[in-house]
């Protein structure tokens, strides 16, 4: 019995000196940290300076693809923003970046020998070759995913218009699952679909919800392949076809797109940044993707993520708070259509041989906090989770594994670097994404804020205590 208590104490005491590290590491960040934590909250849920920057990017520059005059446009504002706020750098970092232009707006229509014409809702797919000034009219079939379709064969496929409806699954609560349980067909339909002979393909829209409005997005051609005309259709009218095409599967879709591919273009990357008091060298990058869709404003895509990184930055230096490690804000170009800013920024880091210890993206929209998802190793993550009780009273109670985004996913594999994705609710962001219903009066001040004020909080930690 007496050995027994013995070795109860001893396993206890062990437990306990296992443990201190762990405890002195959350005694050290206390209460200073919650302080400095509580001031960033404080300061941006009073502030109104990154809501009205949003309210200008989109309201007088509005909707701006790579290449475009708009795009360029944000390149001078997000400079003057950033020059505007004294940091210790502000400049520019070229990239060559594709050039797409919409044409006139989209026509679509089923032809029923049953019901007659129905006007459709479609948005030609981002890169989509034109159908030419008069359009395509052609028989549809039908399939849920490219299994389906190489089912099918040529035989039943050439000469038709490719109709992929799978859905979003619905029982994810999280609606990104969802979301890339659908998009392959969005990326990878034309190809596909040409293959077989195929005139053109429709993809339903990427919504969780049965909508009038259809959602763009980008594809892909193959080289050797023929690239066919791809659109988009509503997730509503994607149900009114698939439902037709049940009673009358002779009915033929009429579409007229005209968009076409222009040489690249000379665009920017626009980077701030505040220099680390002891060590400059290790740099924590926070950021969101300049460019959007050209429809609708990009609000919430991804005009939010912009102004959060921006406003890091200002929190900081009205404050008055001196970050350890350097901070940087950067404005990528082209993630929507290319991805060659998120490449361009990872290519020079890693020519100039830079030391990256974090980047935070932002590009889920400027809705409520939920947490950080973090791609690193153990002893990153587990760094992060010794934070968690600073950072659960403002609802950031998801720190979960897995994470990143599309532009800082290039700096993956240099040195040490954990790549974190902020996580915002995500049960509406799939209801505007690429639509033309982003629009600056679907974003709440408060919410986006709260998020501003969070990212904020974990570069504060990180920069204090590094990864």
């Amino acid at each position: 019995m007496l050995l027994k208590t013995r070795l109860r104490h001893w396993l206890f005491a062990a437990a306990t000196l296992a443990a201190m590290p762990a405890l002195a590491q959350q005694q050290k960040q206390s209460p200073d940290d919650a302080a400095v934590i509580k001031q960033f909250y404080d300061n941006a849920l009073t502030s109104y300076k990154s809501y009205n920057d949003l309210r200008y990017l989109t309201k007088n520059i509005g909707a701006r693809l790579s290449g475009s005059p708009q795009a360029a446009a944000a390149v001078e504002w997000g400079k003057q923003v950033m020059d505007q706020m004294g940091l210790d750098r502000v400049y520019l970092q070229e990239v060559m970046v594709p050039y797409w232009v919409r044409g006139d707006k989209e026509i679509g229509r089923i032809n029923s020998g049953v019901t007659g014409t129905i006007e459709t809702n479609i948005l030609a797919l981002g890169g989509s070759v034109s159908t030419g000034d008069q359009g395509i009219s052609a028989p549809v079939v039908e399939v849920q995913n490219f299994e389906e379709l190489e089912k099918l064969g040529k035989k039943k496929v050439q000469g038709k218009i490719v109709f992929f409806n799978r859905p979003f699954d619905n029982t994810h609560v999280h609606t990104m699952a969802a979301y890339g349980g659908a998009v392959d067909q969005r990326g990878g339909g034309p190809v596909a679909a040409a293959k077989l002979g195929a005139v053109g393909v429709l993809v339903r829209s990427m919504a969780n919800e049965l909508q009038d409005v259809a959602h763009t997005g980008g594809t892909r051609y193959q080289d050797g392949v023929t690239k066919i005309p791809a659109a988009a259709i509503s997730t509503r009218d994607a149900e009114r076809l698939s439902a037709l095409l049940k009673t009358d599967p002779n009915l033929k879709f009429y579409m007229r797109m005209t968009p076409q591919t222009l040489p690249d273009v000379l665009s920017y990357n626009v980077i701030g940044e505040i220099k680390g008091t002891e060590k400059p060298d290790e740099i924590i990058v926070v950021g969101g993707h300049l460019d959007s869709w050209d429809v609708g404003e990009g609000a919430h895509d991804d005009g939010t993520g912009i102004v959060q990184s921006m406003e890091v930055l200002r929190l900081f230096k009205e404050l008055g708070i001196k970050p350890k490690r350097t901070i940087r804000a950067v404005l990528f170009m082209n993630e929507e259509n290319g991805l060659r800013g998120g490449r361009k920024y990872a290519e020079e880091a890693k020519a100039k041989g830079e030391i990256h210890v974090a980047a935070i993206e932002s590009d889920a929209g400027g809705f409520t906090p939920r947490g950080f998802g973090i791609d690193g190793n153990d002893g990153q993550y587990a760094k992060v989770l010794t934070w968690k009780p600073l950072l659960e009273p403002y609802g950031l109670h998801d720190l979960t594994r897995g994470g990143g985004g599309a532009d800082i996913g290039p700096l993956k594999g240099q040195g040490t670097v954990a790549l974190i994705g902020f996580k915002p609710d995500s049960q509406r962001y799939f209801d505007y994404h690429h639509t033309e219903i982003d629009t600056f009066e679907t974003v709440n001040r408060r919410e986006m804020q709260l998020g501003a004020a969070s990212m904020a909080s974990l570069v504060y930690l990180i920069s204090q205590y590094g990864l």
